[in-house]
């Protein structure tokens, strides 16, 4: 949502820039799933099924992405940036659907296709863009699994890892990400997770969750003005 438009701001092409962005930010989710890896051991059973679907709509996701030419992907990025905005903005009502829906009947048992193909549409997007992947999931898995939120919270964290790791690993022998500005990009992120972490208790996340819903209402106009 952030380090996205700037890399286009910066001149980067918009799929080089997509692609960069995928694989520089990786190593950043690492960190949130490691700190619930307690509920693995819930989750290894769903993480099994569900494992290949993700990898499969990473890597189609990805595939789709590096055969978008700049031209079709640039005149997307408006309606994924604002899609990915709105998204976050509704974070907190989806959290609360999600939240009414555990204990109620779902389909994963009755129908785990439909658990399975929604996964992997949601994995495709991962692939391709990425932006509100976790809020897309989380709404997913609120939908088609019965659990707790720290659970779902978990499985949330485990597969838009490994969508991403997919995606990232097949970008890797893409042509496409620009490794200089990847490494800049993974180093800033380790910075900016110890700043994070320290300012956590000081600003409130709802603030900063609206300064970044309102910087992405701002890229979004600004892309539309200018295509």
């Amino acid at each position: 949502m952030v380090s996205f438009p700037v890399l286009l701001a910066v001149g980067i092409s918009p799929v080089v820039a997509n692609v960069t962005n995928t694989v520089a930010l990786l190593p950043g989710t690492i960190g949130g799933m490691w700190a619930q890896r307690s509920e693995f051991k819930s989750q290894h059973k769903r993480l099994i099924k569900l494992l290949p679907v993700a990898i499969i709509g990473g890597v189609a996701g990805g595939l789709l992405i590096l055969n978008t030419s700049e031209d079709a992907f640039n005149s997307l990025i408006p309606y994924l940036i604002l899609m990915a905005t709105l998204l976050l903005a509704a974070q907190a009502k989806i959290k609360n659907w999600v939240t009414r829906r555990v204990g109620q009947a779902h389909t994963e048992h009755h129908n785990p296709a439909f658990m399975m193909s929604m996964v992997f549409t949601a994995s495709v997007y991962g692939g391709y863009f990425g932006a509100g992947l976790g809020v897309i999931l989380m709404a997913v898995l609120g939908l088609v699994t019965d659990d707790t939120m720290t659970r779902l919270n978990f499985l949330k964290q485990a597969l838009g890892f490994v969508i991403n790791f997919a995606a990232a690993i097949y970008f890797t022998f893409s042509g496409k990400v620009d490794w200089w500005v990847a490494f800049i990009m993974v180093f800033g992120s380790l910075i900016g997770g110890w700043i994070g972490g320290k300012l956590a208790g000081v600003v409130k996340p709802e603030i900063l969750r609206w300064i970044v819903v309102a910087a992405g209402l701002v890229a979004a106009v600004a892309f539309f003005v200018k295509g």
